[in-house]
């Protein structure tokens, strides 16, 4: 299963229903949401600032995440922003893949090999690179 960081607003409508049944019974809520999806919540954190609340959880694809954000958001109660977390072995796996990518500006593809480290800039001297 995906992990994903959900972050949700509550609308004045959503803070009004919030105070009307606690803090518990919204986890509950939130809760019952995810296990409908296959899910499940791994943290489940009220916060100050732009959210109200933050939710760790598992779900099984980003198809089941885009559901879960859409039925949210089309309740018009409260707003969420969903983002796909990955694990340090996914990111491994994701830097030993070859990619061919043009930045824009640059007259030709350059090679993998001309980007430089963790930066992720292109080398100085690079084919096509308009300097």
């Amino acid at each position: 299963m995906a992990t994903y960081l959900v972050e949700a607003s509550y609308l004045s409508e959503g803070i009004n229903g919030l105070l009307k049944e606690g803090g518990t019974r919204r986890r509950e809520a939130v809760d019952q949401l995810f296990h409908s999806l296959g899910g499940r919540v791994e943290a489940f954190y009220f916060v100050f600032g732009d959210r109200d609340v933050v939710i760790l959880g598992e779900l099984p694809d980003n198809t089941t995440a885009a559901a879960l954000a859409l039925r949210v958001n089309a309740s018009g109660i409260t707003t969420c922003k969903t983002t796909v977390l990955l694990t340090p072995q996914e990111i491994d796996a994701a830097v030993t893949k070859t990619v061919t990518y043009r930045p824009p500006g640059y007259d030709m593809a350059p090679e993998v090999a001309n980007w430089e480290g963790e930066g992720g800039h292109l080398a100085s001297g690079a084919p096509g690179r308009n300097e």
